[in-house]
């Protein structure tokens, strides 16, 4: 059964393998990441550290037996809200864990990082994305454009 981890140094190998690997699947549905993401990776990571270090962002890997297999995140926490960001493996798909570990990432989001409510974004064209978002209860708020391409808002309250 997969692990929901906090994103650690020692994951850096299996994030940069993930990422390499479903490159080409992700940028079917979300805005590429670039050469130099890759080529920069260790830097980055260490950046991401440092920022979750300081509680504005939230960093998780979902883990199967020692491989990464999806990223979800919550990123400018303030004012008991956050943005989440989640992107699952390719060959991890279709099998209800994106829906599984969001679920589990707002339940933990409410007990450990004290949050009200997440905010979401999605290209117009990742349907799966949004399907999970609206599974959950994540309501449409609009439109927007990620890094150029068209996307739809979505805002979830976690407290009733």
């Amino acid at each position: 059964m997969p692990e929901l981890q906090r994103l650690r140094l020692d994951h850096g190998p299996a994030v940069l393998a993930f990422e390499r690997e479903n490159r080409a699947y992700f940028a079917k549905t979300v805005p590429d990441r670039g050469d130099a993401y890759f080529a920069e990776f260790d830097v980055r990571l260490a950046a991401l550290l440092a920022e979750q270090a300081t509680g504005v962002c939230q960093f998780h890997v979902l883990v199967e037996a020692d491989e990464i297999i999806g990223r979800f995140n919550l990123v400018d926490l303030a004012d008991g809200s956050a943005e989440l960001g989640f992107r699952l493996a390719e060959k991890a798909t279709g099998k209800g864990l994106a829906t599984t570990t969001v679920r589990s990432l707002c339940d933990l989001a409410v007990r450990d990082y004290g949050l009200t409510s997440l905010r979401a974004g999605t290209t117009v064209t990742n349907t799966a994305s949004q399907a999970v978002l609206t599974r959950l209860g994540f309501t449409p708020t609009g439109e927007t454009t990620l890094s150029g391409t068209p996307g739809l808002t979505y805002t979830l309250n976690l407290v009733s």
